[in-house]
């Protein structure tokens, strides 16, 4: 019903919004360099949404500044629904707490339109490593504080965060080790320079079926089809994990102020394409499940991540220095 509405809505100028307007192209945003998870999304939601809408619908990377950098572009943009973000955990609900000169708040300064994707990641040890399972690296941390180190791609990342998460509800004492780039970080666990790490799917899962390194938990709300023999660190059974969740969501969101209508009809159009095995599919290979929400959904969303990541934030100290 909506992709047959728009048309006749986008006709009428109702909304006075320019991306009503099928000669002019829609814009998303994506603020990470190209060949990612999020750009593969982005890529993914473009092509169908300019087939349902019979609309250019272009995507633009503008990465930097983690991610802030291209955010802000999208918040200073006019609010004519031509330009969009694709929203990730990172630059919505994790840098406002851990940036503190941001001129911006995408809490605030955007609006959610939809969201479609839930992505966690999973704990991998070296193959050589003796320790098997979560319990077994929670007793050898607290065995040695301080002698087990974690990578990350970089300092302020999910997986730099989820290790503070992590440390946290198990009591150990582990630190910190940020990379340039995930890829880095995963050969040096592989090598066992560094004792573990949280990362994200694809170059992990390449590893672990190469034998170079060790799933020994994911952590999302449950299983991955990827790793099907690979418990979630709530079902690790260690005291403080029960519950545990720690996962990267992706969405689209727009300029505060763009009409209310366009963005009704738009979320509607984006449910449609998350919908199809098509780009089901592109999620499964990026190890990603689907997350089916229009903007109410998306909002509630960013605003419990935003207080779970604050205090992960504020009891660690983590910066993103």
């Amino acid at each position: 019903m909506a992709a047959a509405a728009a048309p006749a809505w986008a006709q009428s100028g109702a909304t006075g919004a320019a991306g009503a307007s099928s000669n002019r192209p829609i814009r998303i945003v994506v603020p990470f360099a190209p060949g990612g998870g999020n750009d593969v999304f982005a890529r993914q939601m473009a092509k169908g949404l300019g087939e349902l809408r019979a609309q250019p619908v272009v995507v633009d990377n503008k990465p930097g500044a983690g991610g802030n950098l291209g955010t802000e572009q999208v918040v200073r943009s006019a609010p004519d629904g031509l330009t969009l973000l694709l929203g990730h955990s990172g630059t919505v609900s994790i840098n406002p707490a851990l940036y503190k000169g941001l001129k911006f708040d995408a809490r605030k300064d955007l609006l959610p339109v939809a969201m479609f994707a839930s992505s966690a990641l999973v704990l991998v040890v070296p193959a050589s490593s003796p320790v098997r399972t979560v319990a077994d690296l929670v007793a050898a941390a607290k065995a040695k504080p301080g002698a087990f180190n974690y990578a990350s791609s970089g300092s302020g990342t999910g997986g730099h965060l989820t290790g503070e998460s992590f440390a946290q509800k198990t009591g150990v004492d582990i630190s910190h080790i940020p990379y340039k780039g995930t890829n880095p970080a995963l050969t040096d666990v592989a090598g066992g320079q560094v004792q573990m790490m949280f990362s994200v799917i694809p170059p992990a899962l390449a590893l672990v079926k190469g034998g170079k390194l060790r799933a020994i938990a994911v952590t999302g709300a449950q299983r991955l089809p990827s790793l099907p023999d690979v418990r979630t660190l709530a079902e690790s059974g260690v005291p403080g994990l029960a519950g545990f969740e720690s996962t990267l969501t992706y969405g689209i969101l727009a300029p505060r102020g763009t009409p209310d209508a366009f963005i009704r009809t738009l979320a509607s159009q984006m449910l449609q394409v998350a919908a199809t095995p098509e780009f089901q599919s592109r999620l499964d290979v990026e190890g990603a499940v689907p997350l089916l929400g229009g903007p109410a959904d998306y909002a509630a969303l960013i605003a419990r991540e935003s207080a779970k990541w604050a205090e992960v934030v504020k009891v660690s100290g983590a910066t993103a220095e």
